[in-house]
């Protein structure tokens, strides 16, 4: 019931967020300057940075804090895990109620808005997890915990980059290239939300560099950023893929060229997938056998 509540008023943030940025866009407009580059990407860029990122994280984190506050004077015992996942919830109440919204004015496509649904919860992990610790009371994770603040700005950041790269396509070339970094930005922002979920939690946490040396740190976390570009644009490609059925006729996917289209577009990203998954599971094996010879060094 404590996480319903969470879940309702998450939504109704989303619905106060949105009247706060129809109030600063409406004033914003008033200046001619401001509609002049309100339609390129560095306007986009601004939009986000400055109104929409700083809005929607500030509502979310509001409604937490407050909540939490709440539930602390009704001497209820808030632990870090039940912040953190509470933080999770009025993000997914926050983005049900921006579902509607879109759905409401067909703006927005259901595969869009499913692959959507997540993007909040991970855009407000870094503020939960800081907001988790200064609420526990475990006072050895207090001791270190991060400014909410700062974890804060990096969830505006965070959240003005998605925004602004998932726009990136609609301008010419070389700026639509950016949207290419889109998938592999939210796949990085799903092993962070991960993360810090089991960090919280006290779960052993997953680790993927593990070397020794400077060079092989170095490698490793190439390997990383390899691993996301692969993972992130084959999930990028069969999004685009789903994106391209949804224009096709029923009696159009048993045309032999269209069959051969869909299947090796499935097969190319797929193999792509694979690629990354096979780095990610090397780099697992590789701290996994590297903590079992200090185990036996050790002993």
């Amino acid at each position: 019931m404590r996480l319903l509540l969470f879940f309702i008023f998450g939504a109704i943030s989303g619905f106060i967020a949105l009247s706060l940025e129809w109030l600063v866009e409406t004033q914003l407009n008033s200046f001619a300057a401001w509609r002049q580059i309100s339609h390129t990407l560095t306007g986009v860029a601004l939009r986000q940075l400055l109104e929409v990122g700083p809005i929607e994280e500030g509502c979310k984190l509001a409604i937490v804090v407050a909540l939490g506050w709440y539930f602390q004077r009704r001497q209820y015992r808030l632990r870090p895990s039940t912040v953190f996942i509470s933080t999770i919830t009025v993000a997914l109440g926050f983005t049900a109620e921006e579902n509607w919204i879109y759905f409401v004015n067909d703006t927005a496509s259901i595969l869009e808005r499913a692959i959507a649904t997540p993007v909040h919860a991970m855009f407000s992990a870094p503020w939960g997890y800081a907001l988790a610790l200064s609420f526990g009371n475990n006072t050895r994770l207090r001791r270190s915990h991060p400014s909410v603040t700062k974890a804060w700005l990096n969830s505006v950041i965070c959240h003005a980059i998605v925004n602004i790269l998932s726009t990136a396509w609609r301008y010419p070339q070389p700026l639509s290239f950016l949207s290419y970094a889109l998938f592999p930005f939210l796949l990085w922002m799903f092993w962070r939300l991960e993360y810090l979920l089991r960090k919280v939690q006290r779960i052993l946490t997953i680790t993927l560099i593990s070397g020794y040396t400077s060079q092989q740190r170095f490698w490793q976390r190439g390997l990383v950023v390899f691993a996301l570009m692969l993972g992130g644009n084959a999930l990028f490609g069969l999004f685009l893929l789903l994106r391209s059925l949804n224009y096709l006729s029923s009696t159009q996917f048993f045309e032999l060229k269209i069959l051969w289209f869909i299947l090796s577009r499935f097969l190319l990203n797929l193999l792509f997938g694979l690629l990354a998954w096979k780095i990610y599971y090397y780099l697992r094996t590789q701290v996994r056998s590297r903590r079992f010879s200090a185990y036996i060094f050790k002993d």
